[in-house]
């Protein structure tokens, strides 16, 4: 009898552990079904500074807006540089110049394009919205320079491209302040950045530093 009374215990034993086992494995399954959900709702957030980096603002509009002409006109006086600038490195600094602002025209425009604006065209003077944008060489300024060649072009041209990038990151300082579109507060520190750097570089070629 105590025998059987052992045997009885033991396998009552093994049955109540069976039982503690299946239950935890039953939590256990919960809780993993509980983080997987949570893992749902943890997604939903991450997806979100996506889609708000993907927002924009009255600033984002009217950075683009004017940088638009503003390179473009940078890149024609660069254009005249290939034909009637003496100095090799006046040469290379338009090269320079031309190749960094044309994407970022051709970046520019694509964002007012998906944000349903307008995209200035491109015989757009530089009066803009009423009024002359910063740094913006006037039409007698630019006749100026496409009928000087040599030393003198050089001379006109570092002058009228530094006070051009004066402008181009006054706006890009704006843009930086009232952006609220990442990738546009971004090319505004590289504008920033790269036409210190130029404005550095001409001053010295001028002797003026």
């Amino acid at each position: 009898m105590t025998a059987h009374r052992s045997l009885i215990r033991r396998a009552t034993a093994v049955a109540a552990a069976a039982t503690a086992a299946v239950v935890l494995a039953a939590c256990g399954g919960n809780n993993d079904s509980s983080a997987g959900h949570d893992g749902h709702k943890t997604s939903s957030p991450t997806a979100s500074p996506s889609v708000e980096q993907g927002e924009h603002n009255a600033a984002d509009v009217t950075f683009a807006k004017g940088m638009i002409p503003h390179h473009r006109q940078a890149v024609e006086m660069a254009e005249l540089a290939e034909t009637r600038a003496q100095s090799a490195e006046v040469k290379k600094l338009a090269g320079e110049i031309k190749k960094a602002q044309d994407p970022e025209i051709k970046t520019l425009s694509g964002w007012l394009t998906s944000w349903g604006e307008d995209v200035p065209k491109a015989d757009e003077s530089a009066e803009h919205g009423g009024h002359s944008m910063t740094g913006m060489m006037t039409p007698e300024e630019m006749d100026e320079l496409e009928e000087s060649s040599g030393k003198a072009f050089d001379t006109a041209f570092m002058e009228m491209m530094i006070k051009h990038h004066e402008g181009a990151i006054e706006m890009a300082e704006t843009e930086q302040a009232d952006g609220a579109y990442k990738p546009a507060k971004d090319m505004a520190g590289d504008i920033i950045a790269s036409q210190s750097a130029e404005i550095t570089r001409m001053n010295k070629l001028l002797g003026k530093s």
